[in-house]
């Protein structure tokens, strides 16, 4: 058994002793603080992870006393699934697995990020709508015309743009989503774990779109959905190749099983189930049937990203819809509270990835803040402007999934109002930081790439957008190290200039290119900076030059 993690193995808890009690209480405390507010406790299993398994009366006991543990901390208990175990005694023996979820104190609830992917028409928002509003579908798109933002998508069924869909579980782990309650703050107060679908575009089109929500809305997990009926079809390669190289972990999800026949899905899994274990993906697909398989997909999944589970559903009949739930109730967060605080004791960094004006608030931004804490009221600066400076703000309230919020932490998103500051001077892909960082920006950075796709070579002078986190923009190539041009398949060293303005980006970062058909990735291995100097942030950052 792990020292770390929030996984925990008990033989039995039959009435322990007043010591005994306070120092599981304490043991309960630190797995909840490792899974970020949620543990799983095995019980009847040894510590070297040997089934024992416990007799009825036995197995009561423990879970009462596990129940008031529970308690003790402020936390739910549900039961995850019994097993039985074969021994040789008369008596049967089970071993018991039991999710503990605190309620969060500080509204500090788990916020687990998905994005949806998938090619056009396999279903991506009915399967959102039937999932947050609670009721099925009619097989004619009723279920997902609350999460279109444009009329031209309502009208041609398609979604263009990034909408963002929010699911909460409670600490019992029950759904809480707008079947019972009518509005997101309503959601955020009744969960203590919140799920954020972003729903992103199939169609070819929207590409754009689609690689701009997954580099930076930072997604924890993908979900692909996959329609039964077409199989592996349009861009469903493409998006499986984008969660791939972004090391985004996947899940797959097989729709409209309600509109063929059991021979067509089996196909349709088949030929995932090839595609996956092929060289380039190496995952091992586990076809999730039974509750029991949601549970284990879920915990395994998270441990070792090569597993893949697959669900079977139907958003009309309603199909298998339970399972993805269960499995989406279980499914642990990647990063465990150690590393989360040491992203937060670094400096203020926050991505800027959609711009608003908002009436009688001014200025808002929406985006992810990827290190430090931001309060209500502090002074950053944000940039780099055209001409590579940072100008001073002051953020005057946060609102986190609709909700107001007066401490902004690592690796959550979030809406900053910023008063009166003009809009005009903001553009995607700008960062806003605390002034004693001293960002570095670029013209010129060097990366390391590897070219998927090209039609013809690839050589200097060849422009390319490049996306990397929030930052999209057009590049050239300035210049490939060892070589004259690169074919497909080919790695390299190679330089880019952006053609319009600076840049701020960090060494290590992955990125992605595309033009046309050409596609590429890698990541950023060195940066020419433009020192501060030059760029005058002395001056901007002067007293009366800008005054709010």
């Amino acid at each position: 058994q792990a020292e770390d993690g929030n996984i925990e193995y008990k033989l039995k808890l039959v009435n322990p002793s007043q010591y005994r009690f306070e120092h599981l209480v304490t043991q309960m405390k630190w797995r909840l603080q490792e899974g970020r507010g949620e543990a799983v406790y095995q019980i009847g299993v040894e510590d070297n992870g040997l089934l024992v398994g416990l007799s009825e009366e036995e197995m009561r006991a423990s879970l009462k006393t596990l129940r008031r543990m529970a308690e003790k901390v402020g936390a739910d208990i549900t039961v995850l699934r019994e097993r039985e175990v074969d021994y040789d005694s008369d008596v049967p023996r089970k071993i018991t697995e039991v999710l503990v979820r605190k309620v969060p104190d500080n509204q500090q609830f788990l916020d687990l990020r998905v994005a949806v992917l998938g090619n056009v028409d396999s279903g991506k928002s009915t399967l959102l709508g039937v999932l947050t509003q609670g009721e099925l579908d009619n097989g004619r798109g009723r279920a997902r015309l609350n999460l279109f933002r444009h009329l031209h998508e309502i009208q041609s069924g398609r979604t263009s743009s990034i909408s963002f869909e929010i699911l909460g579980f409670n600490s019992k782990g029950e759904v809480v989503n707008y079947s019972d309650s009518r509005t997101a703050e309503e959601i955020c107060e009744s969960s203590s774990k919140m799920i954020t679908f972003i729903d992103l575009a199939g169609h070819h089109k929207y590409l754009k779109t689609t690689i701009f929500g997954l580099t930076s809305y930072c997604p924890d997990f993908a979900m692909l959905v996959v329609s039964a009926n077409t199989g592996i079809a349009g861009t469903t390669r493409e998006h499986l190749g984008l969660a791939m190289a972004l090391k985004v972990p996947f899940f797959i999800v097989i729709s409209k099983v309600d509109l063929c026949s059991k021979a067509t899905v089996e196909r349709t899994v088949k030929q995932l189930e090839r595609i996956l274990k092929q060289p380039g993906c190496n995952k091992l697909p586990l076809l999730v049937n039974s509750d029991d398989d949601a549970v284990t997909a879920a915990q395994q999944f998270a441990q070792s990203p090569n597993i893949t589970p697959i669900f079977t559903l139907s958003s009309v009949s309603g199909e298998n819809l339970d399972l993805l739930k269960v499995f989406l109730n279980i499914l642990p967060p990647l990063t465990n509270s150690k590393e989360q605080e040491e992203l937060m004791q670094q400096l203020t960094e926050f991505q800027v990835d959609e711009i608003y004006t908002v009436p009688e608030v001014g200025t808002v931004v929406g985006g992810t803040l990827s290190s430090g804490i931001c309060r209500e009221g502090e002074n950053l600066v944000v940039g780099p402007t055209d001409d590579g400076k940072f100008l001073r703000l002051k953020v005057c309230s946060i609102q986190r999934n609709r909700s107001a919020c007066r401490v902004l932490r690592a690796g959550q998103a979030a809406t900053l109002a910023l008063g009166p500051f003009d809009r005009s001077l903001l553009r995607k892909g700008m960062v806003m930081v605390s002034p004693e960082m001293n960002p570095t920006i670029c013209s010129v950075f060097e990366a390391e790439i590897v070219l998927l796709f090209h039609a013809t070579t690839f050589r200097k002078g060849f422009q390319v957008t490049v996306h990397v986190g929030n930052v999209r923009q057009t590049a050239i190539v300035e210049k490939i190290h060892g070589k004259d041009k690169l074919r497909t398949g080919e790695k390299a060293v190679v330089c880019f200039r952006f053609i319009k303005h600076p840049e701020y980006l960090k060494i290590g970062a992955k990125l992605l290119f595309r033009e046309g058909v050409t596609k590429g990735i890698g990541h950023v291995t060195d940066l020419q900076a433009i020192t501060t100097k030059e760029n005058g942030l002395e001056e901007s950052l002067g007293p009366g030059q800008l005054s709010f």
